[in-house]
C-alpha cells in the first residue's frame, strides 16, 4: 500500500512534471474541456427545448380531451356559382358528450369567427372565439383585470367581451381596457375583462405596426346572435358558404387515468356520426408523454455526440502520456534504481492524467454553464442546466483520465530498470 506521505510526494512530483511543459499540458486538456462543455451545453439546450414543448401541452390541460373541426378537401366544380360546405362538430354531439360520457367534469364549446377587431384607429386580427363561462375553469386561464363571461351574459346574449393581454396592450397600451368599446366586424362590444396570456409576451412584439395574436372572447349565444354559424366568402364569381356549428369542444375529465378512455369514446362516437374525416381528437396528456419520450431519446443522442468529444480528448491524453513515458524513460529508471516500486510509478503517471483531465473537466464545466446562458440571451431560446449535468460530466472527465491513463502508467511501471538507465 502507498502511504499518505508517499502519495503526496508522488502527487507533487506529477504536478511538477506537468508544469515543466505548460503549453503541452494545456493543449492536452482542450479535448476534455470542449467535450465536457459540449455535454453540458447540449443537454441544457435539449432540456430547454423539451420543457418548452411540454409546457405548451400542459397549457392545453393534462386532463382535457380536445375535439376540433377540420375542413375536408372539397372537389372543385366550375359549374357551381354557390357552394355550401357544412362540416365539423355539432351542438348535438356536444349534448351527447355532456349527457352520456362518464367521468367528465364539463364540455366547453368554442366557435371561431373570422372578423377584424378595431378600437379607435387601431386594427388587430386576433382569434375571435365564442364560448361559455366554463371555459375559464376548463383551461386554467387566469384573469389579469376585470371579470370573465358569466351565465347572465350568456342568457341575455349581452354585447360584452373579454380580451387577452396581448390584444388589450395593443389596442390601449397605456390605460385600462375595462369599460372600453371595441368593434368586432360590424358589431360593438364592451370590454369587461382581460386574460393573462398563455405564454410570456415580449413588449417589442407589440409594436403598433405589427399584427398580433391573442384572443377576443364573447359568449356563444352572443356570437350566434351577431354572426350565426355560416360564413360567406365571394371570390372569382363563386360564393363559398361555410357552415360550422362548433370549431372546438374542450372535454375536461375528472381523473387523469380516465383521459384515454374518454378520448377513445369520443373517437368512436364521432366515427359513427361523421361519414367523412372532418374532425380530429387531440389528447394533451398523450402528446405530453410522447414529447417526454422524444426528449429522452433526443438527450441520449446529444449526450452520445458530446461523449465522442470526451472520447477524442481521452485518446489525446493517452497519446501525450505515451510520448511522455518514452521521453522520461531514463527518469523512470533512476527512480526505480533509487527504490521506487512499480506502484509508485503507476501512481505518478495516473496522477498526471487525472490532473490533466480534472483541470479540463473543471474548465469545461464553467464553459458548459456559460454557453447556455449566452444561447438564452442572444438566441432567446430557453435552456435548462440541471444540477446533475455538470457533476456527471466532471465525473466522466476524471474517469476518462483514469481509463486512458492506465495503459501509459502500466507501460512505465513495466520497464526494466537496467534497460531504462541505458536509454539515451
Amino acid at each position: 500500500m502507498v502511504s499518505t506521505s508517499n502519495l503526496m510526494r508522488t502527487a507533487r512530483l506529477g504536478v511538477s512534471s506537468l508544469l515543466l511543459h505548460k503549453l503541452r499540458s494545456f493543449l492536452t486538456t482542450l479535448g476534455v474541456l470542449f467535450g465536457v462543455a459540449s455535454v453540458i451545453a447540449m443537454l441544457a439546450i435539449g432540456e430547454g427545448a423539451a420543457e418548452q414543448a411540454q409546457e405548451q401541452f400542459r397549457q392545453l390541460g393534462s386532463k382535457n380531451v380536445i375535439l376540433r373541426s377540420v375542413k375536408p378537401k372539397q372537389e372543385q366544380r366550375s359549374d357551381q356559382s354557390m357552394r355550401i360546405n357544412s362540416y365539423g362538430l355539432t351542438d348535438l354531439e356536444l349534448e351527447r358528450i355532456t349527457q352520456t360520457m362518464p367521468g367528465i367534469v364539463r364540455a366547453v364549446p368554442l366557435m371561431q369567427v373570422p372578423a377584424e377587431v378595431r378600437a379607435e384607429d387601431r386594427l388587430s386580427l386576433p382569434r375571435v372565439l365564442c364560448t361559455t363561462p366554463s371555459y375559464l375553469e376548463a383551461t386554467g386561464r387566469i384573469m389579469q383585470e376585470g371579470r370573465f363571461l358569466t351565465s347572465v351574459d350568456q342568457e341575455n346574449r349581452s354585447p360584452v367581451c373579454v380580451l387577452s393581454y396581448e390584444v388589450a396592450r395593443f389596442l390601449w397600451p397605456f390605460e385600462s381596457t375595462i369599460g372600453k368599446q371595441i368593434k368586432v366586424g360590424p358589431h360593438y362590444l364592451d370590454v369587461v375583462g382581460v386574460l393573462w396570456p398563455r405564454d410570456p409576451v415580449d413588449a417589442a412584439s407589440l409594436d403598433s405596426d405589427s399584427e398580433i395574436g391573442g384572443e377576443v372572447f364573447m359568449t356563444l349565444a352572443t356570437g350566434r346572435r351577431f354572426f350565426g354559424t355560416r360564413q360567406t366568402q365571394i371570390r372569382s364569381g363563386t360564393t363559398d358558404i361555410t357552415e360550422v356549428e362548433l370549431h372546438e369542444i374542450v372535454v375536461e375529465v375528472g381523473k387523469s387515468e380516465n383521459v384515454s378512455f374518454v378520448a377513445d369514446a369520443c373517437r368512436r362516437m364521432l366515427d359513427l356520426a361523421h361519414s367523412k374525416k372532418d374532425y380530429e381528437v387531440l389528447v394533451p396528456l398523450e402528446l405530453l408523454m410522447q414529447e417526454k419520450e422524444s426528449a429522452r431519446i433526443f438527450n441520449i443522442v446529444l449526450a452520445s455526440i458530446a461523449g465522442i468529444s470526451l472520447l477524442v480528448g481521452g485518446i489525446g491524453i493517452m497519446n501525450v502520456m505515451l510520448a511522455t513515458v518514452t521521453e522520461r524513460t531514463r527518469e523512470i529508471g533512476i527512480r526505480r534504481a533509487l527504490g521506487a516500486k512499480r506502484g509508485h510509478i503507476v501512481m505518478q503517471f495516473l496522477i498526471e492524467t487525472i490532473v490533466l483531465s480534472g483541470c479540463g473537466g473543471f474548465l469545461g464545466v464553467l464553459l458548459g454553464i456559460t454557453i447556455p446562458m449566452l444561447v438564452e440571451h442572444y438566441a432567446e431560446m430557453p435552456t435548462i442546466v440541471t444540477p446533475a449535468a455538470p457533476i456527471v460530466a466532471f465525473a466522466i472527465s476524471v474517469g476518462v483520465g483514469v481509463i486512458f491513463g492506465l495503459y501509459p502508467a502500466w507501460r512505465a511501471a513495466a520497464m526494466d530498470p537496467v534497460e531504462a538507465l541505458r536509454h539515451e
